[in-house]
């Protein structure tokens, strides 16, 4: 599986993209199928403390699943949206099975 972190306006340290890889690998356990997963990390402007948004976009074969979070940290975010998307590949799953 491809892995990509974009992130906007700033640099992402080594700890949180490794954080991020490791949740998302785990959703290629469940469906091996997995093409590629893109994730996209900003900050939104507003001085809310939960600004620090997660987009996390998997390929599968002929589909795409997608999941954005709004959190305090870029770990919660991206945790809540790959738990989002556990949910849409075992629907996927199900699908295809």
């Amino acid at each position: 599986m491809d892995f990509k972190v974009n992130t906007v306006h700033f640099t992402a340290d080594d700890k949180l993209v490794d954080f991020i890889h490791g949740k998302v690998k785990k959703l290629e356990l469940m469906f091996d199928d997995i093409v590629s997963s893109e994730v996209y990390l900003r900050l939104d402007k507003n001085s809310d403390k939960e600004n620090k948004i997660a987009e996390v976009k998997i390929l599968l074969p002929g589909n795409e699943l997608f999941a954005k979070k709004q959190c305090k940290s870029f770990e919660e975010a991206a945790d809540l949206a790959v738990r989002a998307l556990k949910k849409q590949v075992e629907k996927h799953k199900a699908k295809v099975a």
